[in-house]
């Protein structure tokens, strides 16, 4: 009950303009007509607004009924909301999950399980960080988030529990206009390091040994999107997960360097979706995560 208004009395109401009558609404909620009847005036006598007009045989809803009416299905709608996730939060289904995922995470794979997530808890609240290299290890270990989608970096904590989803495969790539892309040489660590190296880094990272980085000569970026585009202007030369290079490399728009050694860069990396091993998973965020195992990352679904 709020104040003096109930939810059996919405329900009759909305009963009524269902189905058209009193004796209607009466046969549908098996009540007497007299009951239906009593309700309603009951509801009007509370609320001091007259909802029928019963100038005529059979009453009829006053503009007021018309508009509260309405207003009382988004209060029945509400209401079952509210049972449903309380239902559910009981059986262990988190009141919002919250995901942190790496700039270079393939999104159609992304969307695809949470698509899934979202047919199988449609009230369950998400909230989706999406930031640089490092950042969703750091949300999962401050609990900020539950679930990350990353690249595991080395100064990765032993209290991270996590499962690989993928490889990505990294390639080494120039714009056309770069001087790297007509080097007639074989591209030697030398070469390399002759040249700017556009890199990721994480900001929040402590001093130490860097990874794959040939060249004295770096830029740093947290973004890789941003990454991409000084790249596409010729700015260096980096890796780049294949899957968001394909289109310009296949128009024109980058070029693969061809490397002497190959051993001198990583040809891929893992892909993970990682949480706190000390924090269990609610029921949504298990879902995600058994969903997001089945995706075909990289391929075609």
């Amino acid at each position: 009950m709020i104040g003096s208004l109930t939810l059996d009395q919405l329900r009759v109401l909305v009963a009524i303009e269902d189905t058209g009558s009193f004796s209607a609404a009466g046969r549908r909620l098996l009540r007497v007509q007299s009951a239906i009847s009593h309700t309603i005036q009951a509801l009007e006598a509370s609320q001091g607004v007259q909802l029928f007009d019963r100038s005529q045989r059979k009453p009829s809803f006053t503009p007021a009924g018309q508009t509260l009416v309405r207003q009382a299905r988004q209060v029945l709608r509400q209401a079952e909301v509210f049972e449903l996730t309380a239902r559910a939060i009981s059986a262990g289904l988190e009141p919002e999950l919250a995901i942190a995922v790496d700039s270079f995470v393939p999104t159609p794979a992304l969307m695809r399980a949470l698509a899934e997530l979202q047919q199988t808890y449609p009230d369950l609240m998400v909230t989706l960080f999406t930031e640089g290299l490092g950042a969703a290890q750091r949300r999962v270990r401050d609990g900020s988030t539950t679930l990350g989608i990353c690249a595991l970096l080395p100064s990765t904590l032993q209290d991270v529990q996590a499962t690989e989803l993928t490889q990505v495969t990294l390639v080494p790539v120039v714009a056309p206009s770069h001087p790297l892309a007509s080097e007639a040489r074989p591209l030697t660590r030398d070469i390399l390091a002759e040249h700017v190296q556009l890199i990721l880094t994480d900001p929040q990272q402590l001093p130490g040994p860097q990874f794959s980085v040939v060249s004295p000569r770096v830029w740093r970026f947290v973004d890789i999107a941003r990454r991409l585009e000084f790249l596409l202007a010729g700015f260096g030369w980096c890796t780049m997960p294949l899957h968001l290079v394909q289109a310009h490399l296949d128009h024109g728009r980058l070029k693969r360097l061809e490397i002497d050694d190959p051993a001198v860069l990583p040809g891929s990396f893992g892909l993970y979706a990682i949480h706190d091993r000390h924090r269990p998973l609610g029921l949504g965020a298990r879902a995600l995560l058994a969903s997001l195992q089945r995706q075909p990352w990289l391929g075609t679904p």
